[in-house]
């Protein structure tokens, strides 16, 4: 039999919402990036932006949407694969945006550095999937999986498209709207891949101390509110810095 599956709707808007509001930072954050006069700087530029991607456009989604589903049974999340997985999307992310704002543009390398990072942000979902201890065995169905990666592909290219081809606030806006479903389109598809047999399965021996509790969403969602919004204030000052010194 497979395990009652639900979803805590608030959970899954505040997901929504944190994927919208970390990729419209990742959006400004990459406007730097081309603009960088020294090696020293643009690393820096994309560390920063894939942080607010990876970390907060994707991981944070990922695992806000993760407490949100109910599986019908005690379910906590192991701190290793869980503290792996986000910076598997934060390396994943910064090294997309380094293959694409290197050199010239050219579509090959887009593709290239949106592949890079599609595979990186799946390969964070499943190893997050990886991390959830239940008394019950699990297994995938193959192709909404692949689905799941054929989207997160398609859903990285664009973001690297638009990271460094929109500049106006509410072509960002908009742009990071539809981040927000695409990057929430892959997880919801590969949760569905997502089977739970709660016949025989034991509880795993970690399981105790295990990442769980009930408002660890909502924690979660509040810390990278905080951490984004910190983020996007210093960028915006720092940004009027400039122009001030340009006059």
């Amino acid at each position: 039999m497979l395990a009652h599956q639900s979803y805590n709707m608030l959970l899954v808007a505040l997901s929504y919402v944190i994927s919208v509001l970390g990729s419209f930072t990742a959006l400004q954050l990459a406007v730097v990036i081309p603009l960088a006069r020294t090696a020293r700087e643009r690393t820096a530029a994309v560390f920063a932006a894939g942080a607010a991607m990876g970390v907060g456009a994707i991981w944070a989604m990922h695992f806000i949407a993760m407490l949100a589903c109910d599986m019908g049974m005690p379910v906590s999340y192991d701190p290793m694969l869980t503290a792996l997985s986000a910076i598997i999307a934060f390396g994943a992310c910064s090294l997309g945006l380094a293959i694409a704002s290197s050199g010239a543009f050219s579509w090959p390398k887009l593709a290239a550095a949106g592949i890079c990072m599609g595979l990186g942000v799946t390969g964070m979902h499943y190893l997050g999937m990886a991390a959830v201890m239940m008394g019950a065995y699990t297994s995938y169905d193959m192709n909404l999986v692949a689905t799941s990666l054929i989207i997160a592909i398609v859903a990285s290219i664009v973001a690297l498209w638009l990271a460094f081809n929109l500049r106006g606030p509410l072509q960002m806006i908009g742009s990071a709207l539809v981040m927000g479903i695409a990057v929430c389109g892959m997880h919801y598809t590969g949760m569905a891949a997502f089977k739970v047999d709660e016949n025989g399965g034991q509880m795993p021996a970690g399981f105790s101390g295990g990442l769980r509790g009930e408002n660890l969403g909502t924690s979660i969602f509040a810390v990278t509110l905080v951490l984004l919004v910190a983020v996007l204030l210093i960028h915006y000052k720092r940004q009027q810095r400039r122009a001030t010194i340009s006059i």
